[in-house]
């Protein structure tokens, strides 16, 4: 049984570990070094309670375990920017291809739109064929790339954008919602 809720500072261990591999092994992220669970749970706080963390867990009670984590944080530092959100998404290598990461980020994308904001941009290191297919499943579509932006392991590697709309642009904007007073929100 796949379960959705809001990260906590005690899965910071877990969501590091889910991480790991991804910074050490491959080419999605472009870190060098994965953050240990004090980096992982000072990102995680960081936002104040505007942006949304959220875990996927397997199993029940007291016996489930984190599987899977998605966030969303500030797209750009700028004040224009703040209706703005970059997401992302990793899953532990037991869940991939077995529809945890889209219900994930079905979760995360009903929770922003909640929250008010307008758009949701996914950066996805390329190539990446099941990143993409991920993201498009749940609305979002390719806005561009960068060519040759990131070296990792040997290589250039280009970087593609994906846009999700969220909400309508209006005129005056509305304040994006605080995460923390609107938690989960799954359509």
């Amino acid at each position: 049984m796949i379960a959705i809720r809001p990260a906590t500072p005690g899965d910071a261990a877990t969501i590091a570990a889910i991480y790991a591999p991804y910074v050490l092994s491959g080419t999605v992220s472009f870190e060098s070094e994965a953050p240990d669970t004090r980096q992982m749970r000072q990102r995680m706080t960081a936002s104040d309670g505007l942006y949304p963390w959220l875990v996927a867990t397997s199993g029940v009670g007291d016996d489930a375990a984190v599987v899977g984590y998605a966030y969303a944080t500030r797209f750009r530092e700028r004040a224009a920017y703040r209706y703005v959100v970059e997401t992302s998404i990793y899953l532990s290598g037991s869940v991939q291809r077995q529809g945890v990461g889209r219900l994930l980020y079905e979760a995360l994308v009903d929770t922003l739109r909640a929250q008010g904001f307008t758009q949701a941009i996914g950066v996805i290191a390329l190539p990446n064929d099941n990143s993409i297919s991920l993201h498009e499943a749940v609305g979002f579509r390719r806005a561009g790339i960068y060519r040759e932006v990131g070296y990792k392991q040997g290589r250039w590697l280009d970087v593609g954008f994906w846009q999700c709309a969220l909400n309508e642009s209006m005129v005056p904007p509305v304040e994006p919602r605080r995460f923390a007073d609107v938690g989960v929100v799954r359509a």
